[in-house]
Protein backbone atom coordinates (compact mmCIF):
# COMPACT_ATOMS: atom_id res chain seq x y z
CA UNK A 1 0.00 0.00 0.00
CA UNK A 2 1.18 3.85 -0.75
CA UNK A 3 1.51 5.15 2.09
CA UNK A 4 3.43 8.82 2.71
CA UNK A 5 6.68 7.60 2.90
CA UNK A 6 6.51 5.52 -0.21
CA UNK A 7 4.82 9.00 -1.94
CA UNK A 8 7.49 11.11 -0.68
CA UNK A 9 10.47 8.62 -1.53
CA UNK A 10 8.37 8.67 -5.14
CA UNK A 11 8.33 12.14 -5.46
CA UNK A 12 12.08 12.30 -4.48
CA UNK A 13 13.15 10.36 -6.82
CA UNK A 14 11.71 11.93 -9.36
CA UNK A 15 13.12 15.42 -8.26
CA UNK A 16 16.07 14.09 -8.90
CA UNK A 17 15.65 12.93 -12.22
CA UNK A 18 16.64 9.45 -10.93
CA UNK A 19 12.72 7.76 -11.61
CA UNK A 20 12.21 8.56 -15.40
CA UNK A 21 9.62 7.48 -17.76
CA UNK A 22 9.87 6.39 -21.57
CA UNK A 23 11.52 3.46 -23.36
CA UNK A 24 14.40 1.92 -21.60
CA UNK A 25 16.19 -1.33 -22.05
CA UNK A 26 17.19 -2.79 -18.89
CA UNK A 27 20.19 -5.32 -18.28
CA UNK A 28 18.16 -8.22 -18.38
CA UNK A 29 17.54 -6.97 -22.16
CA UNK A 30 13.93 -5.84 -21.68
CA UNK A 31 11.86 -2.53 -22.88
CA UNK A 32 10.81 -0.70 -19.61
CA UNK A 33 8.33 2.16 -19.54
CA UNK A 34 10.09 3.13 -16.81
CA UNK A 35 14.09 3.16 -15.46
CA UNK A 36 15.41 3.84 -12.15
CA UNK A 37 18.74 5.02 -12.37
CA UNK A 38 20.52 5.87 -8.89
CA UNK A 39 23.32 7.35 -10.98
CA UNK A 40 21.72 11.07 -11.77
CA UNK A 41 21.70 11.31 -7.70
CA UNK A 42 24.30 14.45 -7.43
CA UNK A 43 24.19 16.76 -4.43
CA UNK A 44 25.10 16.56 -1.46
CA UNK A 45 21.38 17.20 0.08
CA UNK A 46 20.20 14.17 -2.53
CA UNK A 47 22.89 11.58 -1.35
CA UNK A 48 22.26 12.39 2.42
CA UNK A 49 18.44 12.02 2.08
CA UNK A 50 18.63 8.82 -0.04
CA UNK A 51 21.21 7.43 2.73
CA UNK A 52 18.60 8.38 5.48
CA UNK A 53 15.57 6.13 2.87
CA UNK A 54 18.34 3.57 3.39
CA UNK A 55 19.16 3.36 6.59
CA UNK A 56 15.49 3.78 8.03
CA UNK A 57 14.97 0.54 6.03
CA UNK A 58 17.81 -1.15 7.34
CA UNK A 59 17.13 -0.31 11.27
CA UNK A 60 13.44 -1.43 10.55
CA UNK A 61 14.48 -5.13 9.07
CA UNK A 62 17.52 -6.12 10.70
CA UNK A 63 18.11 -3.25 12.88
CA UNK A 64 21.93 -3.43 14.01
CA UNK A 65 22.03 -7.66 13.44
CA UNK A 66 24.80 -7.73 10.65
CA UNK A 67 29.10 -6.82 10.57
CA UNK A 68 28.96 -5.42 7.51
CA UNK A 69 27.28 -3.51 4.61
CA UNK A 70 28.56 -4.53 0.73
CA UNK A 71 27.97 -1.84 -2.15
CA UNK A 72 29.00 -3.55 -5.41
CA UNK A 73 30.48 -1.63 -8.27
CA UNK A 74 29.96 1.37 -9.18
CA UNK A 75 26.28 2.01 -8.06
CA UNK A 76 26.25 0.27 -5.04
CA UNK A 77 29.37 2.44 -3.69
CA UNK A 78 27.74 5.41 -2.79
CA UNK A 79 24.66 3.47 -1.89
CA UNK A 80 26.24 1.62 1.40
CA UNK A 81 28.17 4.80 1.71
CA UNK A 82 25.11 6.60 2.51
CA UNK A 83 23.54 4.25 4.16
CA UNK A 84 26.14 3.47 6.58
CA UNK A 85 26.61 7.31 7.42
CA UNK A 86 22.83 8.05 7.77
CA UNK A 87 22.69 4.23 9.90
CA UNK A 88 25.64 6.17 12.39
CA UNK A 89 24.14 9.42 12.38
CA UNK A 90 20.42 8.87 12.68
CA UNK A 91 20.05 5.70 14.84
CA UNK A 92 23.99 5.34 16.43
CA UNK A 93 24.46 1.76 14.36
CA UNK A 94 28.04 2.45 13.49
CA UNK A 95 29.01 -1.06 10.75
CA UNK A 96 31.79 -0.96 8.52
CA UNK A 97 31.43 -1.16 4.80
CA UNK A 98 33.20 -2.12 1.78
CA UNK A 99 32.83 -2.20 -2.22
CA UNK A 100 35.26 -3.70 -4.66
CA UNK A 101 36.37 -2.54 -7.57
CA UNK A 102 35.45 -3.95 -11.32
CA UNK A 103 39.32 -4.57 -11.95
CA UNK A 104 41.47 -6.18 -9.53
CA UNK A 105 44.28 -4.03 -8.41
CA UNK A 106 47.86 -4.81 -8.96
CA UNK A 107 50.02 -2.69 -7.22
CA UNK A 108 50.03 -1.19 -3.64
CA UNK A 109 47.78 -3.38 -1.46
CA UNK A 110 46.41 -5.30 -4.32
CA UNK A 111 42.96 -6.92 -4.68
CA UNK A 112 39.56 -5.91 -5.44
CA UNK A 113 37.91 -5.12 -2.15
CA UNK A 114 38.61 -1.48 -0.83
CA UNK A 115 36.88 -0.87 3.19
CA UNK A 116 36.48 -3.35 5.68
CA UNK A 117 37.73 -6.58 5.05
CA UNK A 118 35.27 -9.06 6.21
CA UNK A 119 36.22 -12.15 8.51
CA UNK A 120 34.94 -15.98 8.15
CA UNK A 121 31.70 -15.85 10.06
CA UNK A 122 30.97 -12.34 9.40
CA UNK A 123 27.02 -11.63 8.19
CA UNK A 124 27.49 -9.08 5.72
CA UNK A 125 24.11 -7.44 3.55
CA UNK A 126 23.93 -5.71 0.37
CA UNK A 127 23.32 -2.14 -0.53
CA UNK A 128 22.28 -1.88 -3.94
CA UNK A 129 20.16 -0.26 -6.94
CA UNK A 130 17.40 -2.57 -8.17
CA UNK A 131 17.12 -5.74 -9.17
CA UNK A 132 15.49 -6.96 -12.55
CA UNK A 133 16.42 -10.51 -13.46
CA UNK A 134 18.80 -10.66 -10.82
CA UNK A 135 22.25 -10.51 -12.63
CA UNK A 136 24.17 -8.26 -10.72
CA UNK A 137 23.30 -10.96 -7.49
CA UNK A 138 24.78 -13.45 -9.22
CA UNK A 139 28.34 -11.69 -10.16
CA UNK A 140 28.28 -9.90 -6.23
CA UNK A 141 28.11 -13.31 -4.30
CA UNK A 142 31.53 -15.17 -5.38
CA UNK A 143 32.96 -11.76 -5.20
CA UNK A 144 31.81 -12.17 -1.92
CA UNK A 145 32.24 -15.71 -1.76
CA UNK A 146 35.88 -15.73 -2.44
CA UNK A 147 37.08 -12.74 -0.03
CA UNK A 148 35.85 -15.09 2.77
CA UNK A 149 33.19 -17.45 4.27
CA UNK A 150 30.48 -14.91 5.33
CA UNK A 151 27.04 -15.05 5.74
CA UNK A 152 25.04 -13.42 2.97
CA UNK A 153 21.16 -13.06 4.40
CA UNK A 154 19.79 -9.63 3.27
CA UNK A 155 19.73 -7.21 0.45
CA UNK A 156 18.83 -3.84 0.64
CA UNK A 157 17.33 -2.07 -2.98
CA UNK A 158 15.20 1.33 -3.63
CA UNK A 159 12.60 -0.23 -6.21
CA UNK A 160 11.45 -3.86 -6.65
CA UNK A 161 10.19 -4.05 -9.78
CA UNK A 162 8.34 -7.36 -9.07
CA UNK A 163 9.93 -9.47 -12.33
CA UNK A 164 9.82 -12.58 -13.37
CA UNK A 165 13.54 -14.14 -13.33
CA UNK A 166 14.91 -16.30 -15.50
CA UNK A 167 12.23 -19.76 -14.07
CA UNK A 168 8.62 -18.63 -15.06
CA UNK A 169 6.29 -17.83 -12.01
CA UNK A 170 9.11 -16.85 -10.18
CA UNK A 171 10.33 -13.70 -9.55
CA UNK A 172 13.64 -12.60 -9.36
CA UNK A 173 13.80 -11.97 -5.54
CA UNK A 174 12.09 -15.54 -5.42
CA UNK A 175 15.13 -16.91 -7.32
CA UNK A 176 17.60 -15.06 -5.39
CA UNK A 177 16.08 -16.41 -2.12
CA UNK A 178 16.28 -19.65 -3.20
CA UNK A 179 19.70 -19.45 -4.79
CA UNK A 180 21.49 -17.76 -2.34
CA UNK A 181 19.46 -17.59 0.84
CA UNK A 182 19.24 -13.47 0.54
CA UNK A 183 15.81 -12.04 1.66
CA UNK A 184 15.40 -8.87 -0.52
CA UNK A 185 14.01 -5.87 1.05
CA UNK A 186 12.46 -2.54 -0.80
CA UNK A 187 11.92 0.82 -0.09
CA UNK A 188 9.24 1.02 -2.65
CA UNK A 189 7.54 -1.73 -5.33
CA UNK A 190 6.39 -1.03 -9.34
CA UNK A 191 3.05 -1.30 -7.67
CA UNK A 192 3.52 1.74 -5.33
CA UNK A 193 4.68 3.70 -8.23
CA UNK A 194 1.65 2.26 -10.38
CA UNK A 195 -0.55 3.32 -7.38
CA UNK A 196 1.38 6.45 -7.31
CA UNK A 197 0.74 7.32 -10.95
CA UNK A 198 -3.01 6.41 -11.23
CA UNK A 199 -5.13 9.50 -10.90
CA UNK A 200 -2.88 11.87 -12.54
CA UNK A 201 -4.04 12.51 -15.74
CA UNK A 202 -0.62 13.68 -17.28
CA UNK A 203 0.57 9.71 -16.71
CA UNK A 204 -2.25 8.48 -18.75
CA UNK A 205 -0.09 6.89 -21.26
CA UNK A 206 2.78 6.19 -19.13
CA UNK A 207 0.01 4.19 -16.92
CA UNK A 208 -1.18 2.32 -19.93
CA UNK A 209 2.38 1.11 -20.51
CA UNK A 210 3.23 0.08 -17.62
CA UNK A 211 -0.15 -1.84 -17.21
CA UNK A 212 1.09 -3.91 -20.59
CA UNK A 213 4.95 -4.10 -19.18
CA UNK A 214 3.71 -5.53 -15.77
CA UNK A 215 1.11 -8.09 -17.52
CA UNK A 216 3.87 -9.56 -19.39
CA UNK A 217 6.58 -9.54 -16.38
CA UNK A 218 5.83 -8.45 -13.35
CA UNK A 219 4.39 -11.14 -10.69
CA UNK A 220 2.47 -9.45 -8.28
Amino acid sequence: MLNNEKKNFIEFMMSADVLRFGEFKTKSGRLSPYFVNTGNYKTGSQIDTLGKYYAALVKDTVGDKFDAMFGPAYKGIPLATACAGALAREYGIDKPYFFNRKEVKDHGEGGSLVGYKPQDGDNVIIIEDVITAGTAVRETVPVLKAAADVSLTDMFISVNRCEVGTTPGKTALMEVKEEFGITVHSIISVSDIYEYLQGRQEYAAVLKLMEEYMEKYCIL
